[in-house]
């Protein structure tokens, strides 16, 4: 069993940061993949960043060059840092995790960017 807890969401202006975060109940040093997902309202969930556990990632084509994920083993936590947002960037983001067949999610934190 995987909990997962995001935590960093709130209201940002266009143009401005947010670093997401995700913290793990278990060593994420045995999770081979986590990621970062988001669902704006209407639509599908969609893949958002990927980070495997020797640290390749992939990104949406949306936020190539404005989001960065990362992790650290040592605090058991995923972060997404998040720049030059826009307002399409508007969604619940949730944290993921695969182990042992199993995809575990969290329960996502709302990220707003608005005027």
């Amino acid at each position: 069993q995987v909990q997962l807890v995001e935590s960093g969401g709130g209201l940002v202006q266009p143009g401005g940061s947010l670093r997401l975060s995700c913290a793990a109940s278990v060593s994420i040093f045995r999770i081979y993949a986590m990621g970062w997902y988001r669902q704006a309202p209407g639509k599908q969930r969609e893949l958002v960043a990927t980070i495997t556990s020797g640290g390749s990632t992939n990104y949406a084509d949306s936020v190539k060059g404005r989001f960065t994920i990362s992790r650290d083993n040592a605090k058991n936590t995923v972060y997404l840092q998040m720049n030059s947002l826009k307002p399409e960037d508007t969604a619940v983001y949730y944290c993921n995790a695969a182990l042992n067949s199993i995809s575990y999610w969290g329960k996502g934190t709302l990220v707003t960017v608005s005027s």
